[in-house]
């Protein structure tokens, strides 16, 4: 199989868009102050970009073969504070209940596990039910922030993609049990 040859500039790519994500935080929280009580397309729209930051470039890391460090920790921080602070800010203005929070709590969880695990030996890697689970949670909460607070769809959409993030969390704990000695 032919691997595409990329100079070293195009290599940052990848990063780049990753350290995108991380600088549209403060942006898409200016946003949703603006539109607190919502529909917010301005704060919608940057999220759903910094959604699409997230699939570009782990695909472009893997079809150019520059897949790095910095990339497998920076990549799922990045989404998680997005995720993260957008769940908060909802919350607070009252568009998703309090229990949705949870989520902060299985971050934490995850984030503090990786910190013991990997000087452990453990090599993390994002399974496919964490992408499917992180893909909803953006589309749910992108959901939630370009409809008026009522609407119901969005609010299923987000339970069921939590109840999926819940799940990937407990395989990565198990996974994590099972190949490093605590």
């Amino acid at each position: 199989m032919d691997h595409p040859t990329v100079s070293a500039p195009v290599r940052q790519i990848p990063n780049a868009l990753t350290l995108v994500r991380f600088a549209a935080i403060p942006l898409f929280v200016w946003l949703l102050l603006e539109d607190r009580t919502g529909p917010s397309w301005p704060a919608g729209i940057v999220f759903g970009l910094a959604a699409i930051t997230d699939q570009l470039d782990g695909f472009l890391a893997r079809r150019w073969h520059v897949e790095s460090q910095f990339g497998k920790v920076a990549d799922p921080l990045a989404d998680r504070l997005m995720i993260d602070t957008a769940v908060v800010m909802l919350v607070a203005f009252d568009r998703l209940p309090w229990v949705a929070l949870i989520i902060l709590l299985r971050d934490l969880l995850l984030i503090g596990g990786y910190k013991l695990v990997v000087p452990r030996g453990y090599d993390f890697e994002v399974s496919r039910l964490g992408k499917i689970a992180t893909w909803g949670l953006y589309a749910s909460i992108g959901f939630v922030l370009v409809t008026e607070q009522s609407t119901w769809w969005p609010l299923a959409c987000f339970w069921i993609s939590l109840a999926l993030a819940v799940i990937a969390a407990g395989q990565y704990v198990l996974k994590a049990r099972r190949s490093v000695r605590l």
